[in-house]
This record gives C-alpha cells, sequence and structure tokens, in this order.
C-alpha cells in the first residue's frame, strides 16, 4: 500500500509518501510544497491544488492521511489552514483515496511515545522508523509522521476482529 501523508498549510504544506508492507515501511519521497504570501488566497490555493495533483499523478497513492485543524490564536491562521486542508482533502477523495484523519497530539504519540513531543523528536524519530530518507524539513516530517500513523492504524485495525452477531461475522 503506498500512503501519501499531508501537512497541510497555506504557506507550507508538507507531504510524504511511504510504502507500507504489514510492519515493513518504506520511504518513498518527501516535500514541502509552498505558496507566495503576496498572491491572493484564491491563487494560493489555486496554486496549492495544482501541485497536489501532481504528487498525485507522479505516485499514485493507495491511501492518504491528514493531519488535524488545531487552534490557533489567531483566528485568521485556523481558518487559512482549515481553507488550506480542505483543498488537500478534497483532491484526495476526488483521486478515489478514503481519508485518515488524525490529531496533532495522536500523531506524536504514535511516533514518539507521547503526545507532547516537540517538532524535533518527531523528526529523530521519522530518521529512525525510515532510514536512509532525506527529509525536505520539518513539514515534511509532520507529513511523513501522519503517514506513518495511517499506517499503524490500517495494519492495527485489520487484526482487530469484527464483533460476531448471530454467528455472523460483522452481521
Amino acid at each position: 500500500m503506498l500512503i501519501l501523508g499531508l501537512d497541510p498549510g497555506l504557506g507550507t504544506t508538507g507531504w510524504g509518501v511511504i510504502r507500507a508492507e504489514g510492519n515493513r515501511l518504506t520511504h518513498l519521497a518527501n516535500g514541502q510544497l509552498k505558496t507566495a504570501a503576496s498572491e491572493p488566497l484564491a491563487q494560493r490555493l489555486a496554486h496549492l491544488a495544482t501541485m497536489l495533483e501532481a504528487i498525485l499523478a507522479d505516485h499514485h497513492p493507495t491511501a492518504a492521511a491528514v493531519e488535524e485543524i488545531f487552534l490557533n490564536k489567531n483566528p485568521q491562521s485556523t481558518l487559512k489552514l482549515a481553507q488550506a486542508r480542505g483543498v488537500a482533502l478534497m483532491l484526495a477523495a476526488r483521486s478515489g483515496l478514503i481519508v485518515g484523519e488524525y490529531a496533532a497530539r495522536l500523531v506524536k504519540q504514535a511516533i514518539v511515545g507521547t503526545g507532547a513531543a516537540e517538532k524535533v523528536q518527531v523528526h529523530a524519530m521519522i530518521q529512525r522508523l525510515l532510514p536512509g530518507a532525506r527529509i525536505a524539513g520539518p513539514d515534511a516530517a509532520d507529513a511523513l509522521a501522519v503517514a506513518i500513523t495511517h499506517a499503524h492504524h490500517l495494519a492495527t485495525s485489520s487484526k482487530i476482529p469484527l464483533p460476531v452477531k448471530g454467528g455472523v461475522r460483522g452481521g
């Protein structure tokens, strides 16, 4: 399974693609998509969409995962983040992908073992989990962390048996 992880932002969106085969994870690619603050909002969102479409076309992921929004002190920043996140969710869904969504605390918990981990700790663990990966920056590291969290979630959920009801699984 190829998983695209996204850490959305209007100024910088981190992305990472991993291959998950059981418990084995392999780094395929990562990067940061940037938009110019001097451009109008609509242009920035359109540019972000074009860049994300290129990544989807280049890597053909089979699943996607996006970090959820955290509330900033500045409501305007939260709104811009939400708009960038909306572009990412829409494009992934339009590509036929089912999208996992994960809170930052859950991602940190899955990668580092504590939901209060610092960015540098997440980056260090990504280097350990994906040896040899050249990470494009902190947003790309966060995106890879989201992808790894999704891989772990999918692996765990596939091992959980469905409840038996009336002699039929999941029925």
